[in-house]
């Protein structure tokens, strides 16, 4: 149905649901790439005004992709907790922005309305705040997961420590590996991004970080990030494998680009709790994600890229997984261009994640030809250390020199972590100390006894 507002005699339409979300949403431009953005920052208002006056109980009597032609929208209908849904649904979009803001909306009520909001609810109201309202209410958000250590308890900053190397040389792995380790990084997930695909490369750097984790009992979880019918191969063969990851989009075509299906994530998820390999619980999935991605499959049906995002935390949250990762600005200033959109994104990612029970966390980053640098993402690292971000990246030098892009590096999550009180997770937090490499206060220590340690029994080796 067409969605219509009047302002000083002038009639803004909306031809249906995916039209009226899409006129919402902040300026980006993959938005204005697809041709899907407000025509004026004055249809934008408007588009707002009339998507804040809709009620919820629109967005399960219109679907913006249909139920018959995608599985993602599938899942999410069917999946929808209406017993939950009855405490919210005599809202609209601007009344539910009202109440998440009051003191009303605390950690635990929000915590029982997980499957009672839908993807496209969450994202509706996200493109009436704010920044702050989105920072504010996520912090409300405490969404806790388990394997061998704690992530995404209150007042606790995780980071996955990020050793890539262009050719996998595995010295150079372990030599960053062990930087990281001394400056307290590496408590979300020790992770690498294998310059190849290649099951025996990547069953050897399985078994390089299960070497590592073992050798000294490191209260972390290890994934390299393979497709997962290499790390299901692999698990066939009985390789160390921790935490599968792959790479998810918000509809059944941005999904088979990646060339899976939930039937496959499925058997993913089945064949990891098979291994048992985790110590204090079983969330054994780690899902990246990003705004653009179904727009660059062509696979976006005309739904704008940030409501898209939104439905990949559906098929995200099915499989209760250990780590999701918004990769931010990671695609490119095609689809988000500068530090204010790479930084309004970011906010929107994690407020809708946690609002939908993921443990979220943000790869703050740019690619070179992006209009960003380094001072926008220390804006957004502060900004989502304070909205209660589960992780990000720690990178060697910030630079990524596989991947070729910019993050954040070891010494950005110190500063965070100082800055607003942050401490790693709990597990992780006392081996650090057992170790001498940081102290109860969150200092790092200056002692170099556990540096020549991990040296001489693991890279001499």
């Amino acid at each position: 149905m067409a969605y219509k507002y009047t302002v000083h005699n002038h009639i803004y339409t909306f031809n249906d649901l995916k039209a009226l979300l899409a006129k919402a949403t902040p300026y980006r431009s993959g938005d204005a790439l697809a041709g899907l953005t407000a025509d004026s920052y004055e249809e934008r208002i408007a588009a707002q005004i009339c998507l804040a006056d809709l009620p919820l109980s629109t967005f399960l009597n219109e679907t913006i992709i249909p139920y018959e032609d995608d599985e993602v929208t599938r899942l999410i209908v069917d999946t929808h907790d209406k017993k939950s849904f009855s405490l919210i649904e005599s809202f609209t979009v601007g009344e539910l922005r009202d109440w998440l803001l009051s003191d009303a909306a605390d950690t635990h009520t929000l915590q029982q309305l997980q499957f009672a909001f839908t993807p496209e609810i969450v994202a509706a109201v996200s493109k009436i705040m704010r920044n702050q309202d989105l920072i504010i209410i996520a912090q409300k958000c405490e969404i806790v997961t388990h394997f061998r250590n704690t992530i995404g308890l209150k007042k606790r900053f995780s980071t996955r420590l990020q050793p890539n190397h262009p050719t996998d040389d595995t010295k150079g792995i372990a030599a960053s590996i062990i930087d990281g380790l001394l400056y307290a990084s590496g408590d979300a997930v020790i992770g690498i991004n294998p310059a190849t695909d290649n099951p025996a490369h990547v069953h050897l750097l399985l078994n390089l970080l299960d070497a590592f984790i073992s050798k000294f009992s490191i209260p972390t979880q290890a994934c390299v990030l393979a497709h997962l019918t290499t790390t299901i191969e692999l698990i066939n063969k009985n390789a160390p494998v921790d935490l599968v990851f792959q790479s998810i989009g918000g509809t059944e075509k941005t999904n088979s680009s990646f060339g899976i299906n939930l039937s496959m994530l499925k058997e993913a998820n089945d064949a990891a709790l098979s291994l048992n390999r985790g110590t204090i619980g079983n969330n054994v999935m780690y899902f990246e994600t990003g705004q653009g991605s179904s727009l660059s499959a062509n696979a976006n049906h005309s739904v704008d890229q940030q409501t898209c995002e939104v439905r990949a935390y559906a098929v995200a949250r099915h499989f209760k997984p250990h780590l999701v990762n918004s990769v931010v600005g990671f695609i490119g200033p095609e689809y988000l261009y500068d530090g204010k959109q790479i930084t309004r994104a970011a906010l929107e990612d994690h407020f809708c994640g946690k609002l939908l029970g993921l443990p979220m966390g943000v790869d703050i980053c740019y690619t070179n030809h992006a209009e960003a640098d380094q001072d926008d993402m220390d804006n957004l690292l502060l900004l989502l250390g304070a909205a209660g971000c589960n992780f990000i990246m720690g990178v060697p030098g910030a630079d990524d020199i596989m991947l070729n892009y910019q993050s954040t590096s070891f010494h950005d999550a110190l500063f965070v972590r100082k800055v607003l009180g942050l401490k790693p997770a709990p597990e992780f937090e006392s081996w650090l100390m057992q170790h001498d490499i940081m102290d109860d206060k969150g200092n790092i220590l200056t002692s170099h006894k556990f540096q020549q340690h991990l040296t001489e029994k693991f890279i001499s080796a």
